[in-house]
């Protein structure tokens, strides 16, 4: 087991990774699209092109950071019934989801879109809209998207079985951060304190 929570571990730390710098693709695509309809509005100029590029930048921030989602617990719940049970079932319940249903389902995506992939990539296929773009790169996303969350869903199955076996604390359990605010809150008044300290010493 301490090897594959070491694997987990791995896992963990590459989704976080990605995670972190998947966000600017919908940047991208933001700032594509408010240039394009400011073009198109200005010069009456537009293209397929950058319509394309603003979905493709969408499909890859969507499925690239749906691994990440599943780390920080942020997929939809419905929590009317499993918030009822203890921590214990609410484990055994994801541990049944992640092999019943997860698992197997990114292993069928998997299964059917690397070959999707392959073939789009092997023929160049290119979109069927005037100055469209190729389509290979956005069906690599397909696999990508689904082999990370694939690997995540793995990741968490170990983690859950660790916790039910007692080997890890809650895997569940989020570490409630400071915010920007708290942080500048605690350091004025470390000061604050600091200067009144000064002053009862003089």
């Amino acid at each position: 087991m301490h090897v594959l929570l070491k694997f987990s571990k791995a896992v963990d730390w590459l989704n976080t990774q990605i995670g972190k710098y998947v966000i600017w693709l919908i940047l991208g695509s933001t700032v594509i699209s408010a240039v394009n309809a400011a073009v198109r509005k200005i010069f009456n100029v537009s293209s397929n092109a950058y319509l394309e590029v603003q979905w493709y930048l969408f499909a890859a921030s969507f499925l690239l950071a749906s691994a990440y989602t599943l780390l920080n617990g942020e997929h939809v719940k419905i929590d009317v019934i499993y918030g009822r049970w203890s921590k214990r079932v609410q484990t055994w319940i994801d541990v049944f989801g992640f092999t019943l249903f997860l698992l197997p389902f990114c292993s069928a995506i998997l299964w059917f879109g690397i070959p999707f992939f392959l073939k789009g990539y092997r023929s160049g296929e290119m979109s069927s809209n005037a100055g469209g773009l190729i389509l290979w790169p956005v069906y690599a996303m397909m696999p990508l998207g689904f082999g990370l969350l694939w690997l995540q869903g793995w990741s968490e199955l170990i983690k859950r079985l660790a916790f039910l076996m007692g080997l890890i604390e809650d895997p569940t359990h989020k570490k409630v951060e400071k915010t920007a605010e708290e942080e500048l809150a605690e350091a004025i008044q470390k000061l604050a304190d600091e200067k009144a300290a000064k002053a009862n010493a003089a």
